[in-house]
């Protein structure tokens, strides 16, 4: 049997071919590490490290690099080979990751922690390790996590409206100063321009959301889809009357919640509780 042609050269072992590919593309572009980080809102030693092979990053990474060289998915692709495990990903997750890079217009309701677009790195750094993550998998995740911010960070950032059960406020982290930062920075966040940021406080009764996470994107095409997550599954709905009952529920759940600045408030009267300096 004759042996195998080569046909581009690069490297057939997954780990290797994203990393080259990656440098490839940059190198193509004529940017620096550092004009690539400036882009795309992560630090440049993160994109010197999967250009080295040292580290994967994330797929939320991988579909940033795929919008900002137009790759159309081969960088995603060639993440998830280099995993090695394609199906620990959730499709629909992945989905909505891509929807949320493009959307007009952002709505949320959290059960119990902030959303992923407004934690602090202490704060996704405890959730994440609370999740079984350590190590490099869970510094590639808390990288991945803050780099969400920047959807609400840029030049024009799309308004984004949050509703923040109790809950939130009162599950705080083993360390009060981190807790401090996270609160600290919900109250910054609340604001900006293109922020609301509501509190649905204990004793208003049963709703809709009670067990429910739901994130609605309004995208650039007019449609809205909405993602649900409970403790066990989550589901990108994009089935026009189940978005508009989710959105009649979430409307009924902002009619309970607190006004902004009755919100802003609350929380300030939280981190009033929280211990300036760490005891000794």
């Amino acid at each position: 049997m004759p042996s195998r042609r080569v046909i581009t050269g690069r490297s057939q072992e997954p780990r290797r071919r994203f990393a080259e590919e990656l440098r490839l593309l940059r190198q193509e572009r004529g940017e620096s590490l550092r004009q690539l980080a400036e882009a795309l809102g992560w630090d440049a030693s993160l994109f010197g490290k999967l250009e080295s092979g040292a580290t994967l990053g994330s797929p939320e990474v991988a579909q940033a690099l795929d919008q900002h060289y137009g790759t159309g998915g081969l960088l995603l692709t060639l993440w998830e080979l280099a995993v090695g495990d394609p199906a620990q990903f959730k499709e629909q997750y992945r989905r909505y990751m891509t929807l949320e890079a493009e959307d007009l217009g952002l709505w949320q309701y959290s059960v119990s922690r902030p959303p992923g677009l407004l934690q602090t790195t202490g704060y996704a750094r405890e959730a994440l390790a609370a999740g079984g993550l350590r190590g490099e998998d869970l510094d590639q995740q808390v990288e991945a996590r803050i780099g969400r911010r920047q959807v609400l960070e840029g030049e024009d950032p799309p308004p984004f409206r949050v509703i923040l059960s109790e809950l939130v406020l009162r599950n705080s982290l083993r360390d009060p100063q981190e807790w401090r930062k996270q609160l600290e920075y919900l109250v910054q966040a609340s604001e900006r321009s293109n922020i609301a940021l509501h509190v649905l406080p204990f004793g208003v009764g049963l709703h809709g959301l009670d067990s429910t996470d739901v994130m609605f994107l309004r995208l650039l095409d007019g449609r809205t889809v909405a993602y649900t997550e409970n403790d066990v599954r989550g589901e990108l709905v994009a089935e026009t009357g189940k978005v508009e009952r989710l959105q009649r529920t979430y409307d009924a759940v902002r009619d309970l919640a607190l006004s902004p600045a009755e919100s802003r408030m609350f929380v300030l009267r939280m981190l009033e509780e929280v211990p300036c300096e760490p005891s000794i």
